[in-house]
């Protein structure tokens, strides 16, 4: 059995996906690389995911489907996956090879004595004609090569994130969460970083920079003004996360996961009224009006520590001068972090 499957969801990628593949294929048979082409039609993305296939017939298996959207990218791969651990490393994004190296090593090491739930690792945000690439690091955060559970979790700063991009969770645990990404929806790597979070309890942390998570393209997801065409997505996706966080019972043991999950989601809350008041219509002022209406309704307990925080009460500032503020400050922050 393979200890890994890396899912990479393609559509209509041929431009930068062998990069990708290229990036993972010299760690060997350890991997299994599930190539998901997902309905392209513009250019040879499904020819070169079945020449690799053909190539590395051991290690690469090429999946082609009607067009599903991201999301069912990622489920195909899940529904596909034979390895033990799961793992999506997007097409336009790649991998330092000698850091996934010696993660793969660990995982076997690991196994020995029964595996993890989840082992995170560190990304860089690779953004085109930065100077100096952001490290999205966790060692302040977590223990680092031990075992351990969400009690040992130190402060998230609010600038760091746990995305699907630092991710590998063993391949059971997806599924028996019940893991079903939404399809033709962008953001689902939010759903993918927060809906299996109560069904971890063994973790492990490796000070590896693993992943460089591309940014530059005038047409990706988070681009400023894609998101703002998309935010109908977003908002699906925000719901989505609601509805999660709403249906847990939290028990006292669960106090630091209760904890991070309430930051990141506002984190998307913040994401999701910032691009509303950009935008500036009537019709999206309403929907961001709907969207905190939705987690008072559906996570109450939630609203009241969100609402009531620094991100709640710089997103409903009232009026014209407050949404002035709410961008001023988005700016800023934007700028300091480094990416939309």
């Amino acid at each position: 059995m393979k200890i890994l499957t890396i899912a990479i969801p393609c559509y209509n990628s041929e431009a930068y996906m062998e990069k990708c593949i290229r990036s993972i294929l010299p760690v060997g048979e350890d991997v299994e690389i599930l190539i998901v082409d997902d309905g392209s039609t513009k250019d040879r993305t499904p020819q070169i995911a079945d020449s690799y296939a053909a190539k590395y017939p051991t290690i690469v298996r090429a999946v082609h489907q009607e067009n599903g959207g991201h999301g069912e990218a990622v489920n195909a791969g899940l529904r596909n996956a034979e390895g033990l651990y799961y793992k999506v490393v997007d097409s336009d994004d790649w991998v330092s090879t000698k850091a996934l190296r010696r993660i793969v090593d660990k995982m076997k090491e690991l196994e020995e004595t029964g595996g993890v739930d989840l082992l995170l690792a560190n990304f860089v945000y690779d953004k085109v004609g930065a100077r100096h690439k952001k490290l999205m690091r966790f060692k302040n955060v977590f223990p680092v090569n031990e075992v351990f559970g969400w009690e040992k979790m130190g402060h998230m700063h609010e600038t760091q994130y746990i995305l699907m991009h630092n991710i590998f969770y063993r391949t059971q645990l997806l599924r028996d969460c019940g893991l079903q990404l939404p399809k033709h929806t962008f953001y689902v790597d939010n759903i993918f970083a927060f809906q299996p979070f109560p069904y971890v309890e063994k973790i492990f942390y490796m000070d590896e920079n693993l992943y460089h998570y591309f940014i530059g393209r005038d047409d990706q997801s988070v681009n400023e003004k894609v998101m703002i065409s998309r935010i109908d997505q977003q908002i699906r996706v925000n719901k989505i996360m609601i509805d999660v966080m709403g249906a847990q019972n939290f028990s006292d043991k669960d106090v630091h996961l209760q904890k991070y999950m309430r930051i990141y989601l506002s984190k998307i809350m913040t994401v999701t009224s910032m691009m509303l008041i950009l935008d500036g219509s009537e019709e999206a002022l309403a929907k961001k009006a709907e969207i905190w209406a939705y987690l008072k309704e559906h996570a109450p307990q939630d609203y009241k520590a969100l609402r009531g925080g620094l991100f709640g009460i710089a997103m409903n500032l009232p009026g014209r001068c407050g949404r002035k503020l709410a961008i001023g400050a988005y700016r800023a922050a934007r700028r300091f972090v480094g990416f939309n």
